[in-house]
């Protein structure tokens, strides 16, 4: 008999199921586009490797001492004046340095949700936030929604329908799992429909510098700086092996975000935020990024074409503007989740799509990954999804 009596929230704490299906497309000779991860290539390790030298040679026992929860504030200073446009200014004290974005996430959680209480989150949406949201108990509650994103009056009616909502969760840039963006004019609705409603807005944009064609419109954030808490990452256009993200909350609620964190792991390591700001300091994303940006539109590209030529009949996607994902729906008929293990083994990997829905799984769908293979990979990989596609087809229309 165990001696150990669990929390209660412990039976809302499961694997990720994405990172599951990681472990099985690691294996030798898989070709996975099933992780969301940025392309290794595209690490600047030259970069970093002096960067690293300048900070210990420059300020090593800072940088390798206990530091301040709010994180280094030269590097908050940076955040802030990256955000700030004209008509919106954010400053270095609203300014948290995260863990990787997805502490700001379960941040957010512990100050914002009590057992039962309202969360609303699009349809699908990002794993990683329903499983850092699961362990408060929330009850989550979809937003309907259409190729410019969650529509304006679904926010609007939470009001009603879900009284006492805490927050709307929303990734408006390449929006991980799908790559849809909210357009400008539905970004202006549903702001209007949150401030209507009394309902708060987490923007979490870990892709919107990804773009391919044309910068993403203006946040959300800033359209309502007192209503939202944006969320960033450096780990999309520099290395996720820092984890290193950021949080941007009103002046009134910092504080409470704050100790929220000093809880969790008292501040996120001061090495890497040192060599982070000694990277980026003067102006190095804005020759690296357009690099990335240029090798994710071939491999986007690459993507489409395979997707055109092998997809059943009935399939649906859009191309994606920007990010690292395609979000595929499949005709009538298929389950993704079964499937996935036909496809492991016949050599390609991906992420079925029921796991990204809060409720109601569309188990017809599915998520891509282009930025981790070749293009000619990407080719050979769809291919071969195409095949078992039509095999399990002509099974299921011989049963």
């Amino acid at each position: 008999m165990s001696v150990w009596t669990l929390a209660h929230r412990c039976e809302r704490m499961n694997p990720s199921i994405l990172r599951e299906i990681l472990k099985v497309a690691e294996r030798p000779g898989v070709k996975s586009m099933a992780g969301g991860l940025p392309s290794p290539e595209t690490f600047p390790v030259e970069a970093i490797r002096a960067a690293c030298d300048t900070v210990l040679s420059q300020q090593p026992k800072a940088a390798l001492q206990y530091a301040a929860s709010e994180g280094f504030t030269p590097l908050r200073e940076w955040v802030a004046a990256s955000l700030s446009r004209p008509g919106y200014t954010v400053s270095a004290d609203q300014v948290l340095i995260t863990t990787g974005s997805q502490q700001g996430l379960e941040l957010v959680g512990k100050v914002f949700i009590d057992a039962g209480a309202p969360v609303a989150v699009e349809a699908p949406t990002y794993l990683g936030a329903l499983q850092a949201y699961m362990p408060y108990e929330p009850s989550f509650v979809s937003l309907d929604g259409d190729a410019e994103g969650p529509t304006a009056n679904s926010v609007a009616t939470l009001a009603t329908r879900a009284p006492g909502t805490r927050f709307a969760y929303l990734l408006p840039n390449f929006q991980n799992p799908t790559g849809g963006q909210i357009s400008d004019a539905r970004r202006d609705a549903i702001v209007a429909a949150a401030q209507s409603a009394g309902v708060p807005i987490i923007e979490d944009n870990p892709y919107g510098e990804l773009w391919f064609d044309q910068a993403p419109p203006p946040s959300m954030t800033s359209r309502w700086p007192e209503g939202a808490i944006y969320l960033g990452s450096f780990s999309k256009v520099l290395t996720p092996g820092f984890r290193l993200g950021f949080l941007v909350a009103p002046k009134a609620l910092y504080t409470r975000i704050l100790s929220a964190k000093q809880a969790a792991d008292l501040h996120t390591p001061g090495f890497n935020q040192r060599v982070v700001y000694e990277v980026i300091k003067d102006g190095f994303l804005d020759t690296h990024v357009p690099t990335i940006r240029a090798r994710y539109r071939r491999q986007r590209d690459a993507m489409a074409t395979a997707l055109a030529a092998h997809m059943p009949a009935g399939t649906t996607y859009q191309v994606p503007r920007g990010g690292m994902f395609f979000w595929v729906r499949l005709p009538e008929g298929f389950d993704t989740m079964p499937l996935l293990t036909k496809a492991v083994e016949a050599g390609v990997a991906f992420v079925p799509g029921a796991p990204f829905y809060a409720a109601a799984p569309d188990v017809r769908t599915m998520r891509l990954s282009f930025v981790t293979l070749t293009t000619d990979e990407i080719a050979d990989a769809v291919a071969t999804l195409g095949r078992v596609l039509a095999d399990a087809g002509v099974a299921a229309t011989a049963r």
